[in-house]
């Protein structure tokens, strides 16, 4: 790759005759395009937790490009997409926020037929279903319903898959509770034990109306006051009832913080002032890498589960577009790929992941089993040693045991007002 980018700085001319061509070929769509002398910056708007500088540095070194993040939380990401358009290249977001992006029409549908790696996505994003044919949950916002337009500009989804895609899949996960194992001395295996006056003062949740919603649900559910019809689409008395039971539990004294921030959660966990909480597994890893027990705990009611991918503003045109699939065309090429499996994320082409990663590290991450050596970080600290497992096991059981998507209900605007009052009661 090092390589091709320094011929192609060399051979300008004649070079831009092909690009037309290129880009109608899915045969040679991935390789590098050709630009003019100028550097290219792609500016990137999403969540810090995909912000890493190793994947700048690695783009800059293969692409050329420099890579400008900007990182907002959840929330704003919603925001700049709808309202600032124009302040960004590439929109790192998540499927469930497409819901209220979509339909301001600041997203181009991407065309698959330029996407390289198209057919080796895995079938989630483009069948709704697991690599080994087993459908996923569909409570909540599952991928395949928020995953093509119907058209490049289009503010409506696709009821079947198309030629455009919203955003190309980068990552996702099957989230669960984070607990301290070393000051935890009973074993844990329910949403319900947030909710355990056992550990009051010592939990936390998230405060990100859309996500914390889902994670008050299951720990509802799991204690039995909350029974839903779908909890990924509740209705408002099921909003009032859920928010009840978090209202009483907070005037108990059972959370000692509410984070909105990925450093936020691991400072709670690392220092011991909070044993039990929401959590998001770079968060665990970093944890670890602190040389803190912690263990992202699976739960028998299941995991709540989200996606991100990459999505390209609709005034991105011509050499900056070259640009943008040209990077989305790398992020999948492999690299990438192993670098945020480690973190504990699943990879959208696991087959180009596969290429970078050892085979001790895929059969520990994706395959569950025993460590045959150390397992290291994505920045080269050790996080676990010879023997250990995977908390939950192997990619087919950890997503094939998710129980709701993160979602944007119809009652949502109701929703983020009941989830406001609990946080200010």
């Amino acid at each position: 790759m090092r390589q091709r980018h320094l011929t192609r700085r060399r051979v300008l001319t004649g070079a831009a005759a092909t690009a037309g061509l290129a880009l109608g070929s899915r045969a040679i769509t991935g390789l590098p395009f050709v630009y003019a002398a100028d550097p290219v910056t792609l500016r990137i708007a999403g969540t810090g937790v995909n912000q890493f500088k190793e994947l700048a540095d690695k783009a800059k070194e293969e692409l050329g490009f420099t890579i400008q993040y900007t990182s907002l939380v959840s929330d704003d990401v919603v925001k700049r997409a709808v309202t600032q358009a124009s302040s960004f290249d590439l929109l790192d977001t998540e499927y469930w926020m497409l819901k209220k992006i979509v339909p301001s029409g600041n997203l181009r549908g991407i065309d698959t037929k330029k996407i390289k790696y198209y057919d080796q996505i895995v079938p989630i994003f483009t069948q709704g279903k697991l690599p080994d044919g087993k459908p996923v949950a569909v409570e909540g916002i599952s991928p395949l319903k928020v995953a093509y337009l119907t058209a490049d500009k289009s503010k409506e989804f696709s009821k079947s898959p198309s030629q455009w895609m919203t955003v190309i899949p980068t990552v996702y996960n099957a989230d669960t509770l984070g607990i301290r194992p070393d000051l935890i001395k009973e074993p844990i295996d329910s949403w319900a034990r947030l909710l355990d006056p056992a550990f009051k003062g010592k939990a936390a949740i998230l405060d990100i109306p859309s996500i914390g919603i889902m994670d008050a649900a299951m720990a509802s559910e799991a204690t039995g006051k909350v029974k839903y019809v779908d909890k990924g689409n509740m209705t408002q008395k099921e909003i009032d009832q859920t928010i009840a039971v978090m209202t009483e539990a907070k005037k108990a004294g059972q959370f000692r913080a509410f984070w909105k921030d990925f450093n936020e959660s691991v400072n709670l966990m690392a220092s011991g002032e909070v044993v039990i909480q929401s959590m998001w597994s770079p968060a665990v890893t970093k944890v670890r890498q602190m040389g803190v027990a912690c263990k992202y705990q699976p739960l028998k009611e299941g995991y709540r589960a989200w996606a991100a991918g990459l999505g390209v503003p609709s005034h991105l045109d011509g050499k900056m577009l070259d640009a943008a699939y040209e990077f989305i065309n790398w992020y999948l090429s492999g690299w990438t790929g192993a670098f945020l499996n480690r973190q504990g994320y699943y990879t959208a082409v696991l087959d180009t992941a596969k290429k970078f990663m050892s085979e001790d590290e895929w059969d520990y991450w994706m395959e569950g089993k025993p460590a045959k050596g150390d397992i290291v970080s994505p920045t080269g600290e050790k996080i676990e040693s010879a023997g250990a497992v995977r908390d939950g096991g192997s990619f087919n059981e950890r997503m094939g045991h998710v129980s709701v998507w993160n979602t944007v209900m119809d009652e949502d605007r109701y929703m983020v007002r009941k989830w406001n009052e609990f946080i200010a009661a």
